[in-house]
């Protein structure tokens, strides 16, 4: 019996798959699923062999003492932008001997939007241990505000996506 969503369990089992294929070990920085990929990713027996790490920074103080975001970015474009995005996923890797990271951080509601960045605003990133750090792999998504829980399965389902190898946000 699995208490995760049949949809999550059989994405985080692909994600395993494709990047245990490709001798890969993965981190993931989550911030509004709060553990939620980590969670799927860990329920699936062997995972160990792929799964390196998950961070779960909820708090922008957490993001800078734990993953090294800058607090001048916190500071000038929110904790959910790319740049903060980006900065996680980097500091997964730079924390971890990963060789890919994704990174989840935004507004699960039900409280906490603003008109610029409303309820359901998510933003991922996806840094790749060798590539260029120039090279940013991040997108901005906006759910439909259909309550917490589903958005944050919603982006649980976009972060193990990026953790496919050659997917783009």
């Amino acid at each position: 019996m699995t208490v995760l969503p049949p949809e999550l369990t059989a994405a985080a089992e692909a994600a395993l798959a494709a990047n245990r294929a490709l001798g890969r070990k993965i981190a993931l920085c989550e911030s509004c699923t709060g553990g939620l990929v980590s969670a799927a990713l860990t329920s699936i027996p062997g995972s160990s062999d792929v799964f390196e790490v998950g961070f779960v920074t909820y708090s922008n103080e957490i993001k800078r003492k734990v993953v090294g975001v800058d607090r001048d970015i916190l500071e000038t474009f929110g904790a959910v932008s790319i740049a903060t995005a980006w900065a996680m996923a980097q500091g997964a890797l730079d924390r971890s001997d990963a060789d890919i990271a994704v990174a989840i951080t935004g507004i699960a509601g039900p409280d906490g939007g603003t008109e610029k960045k409303p309820v359901g605003t998510v933003v991922f990133a996806r840094a790749v241990r060798g590539s260029d750090p120039e090279d940013v792999i991040a997108d901005t998504k906006l759910f439909p505000n259909e309550g917490r829980d589903s958005i944050r399965l919603q982006a649980a389902l976009v972060a193990l996506e990026l953790l496919m190898p050659g997917a783009t946000p």
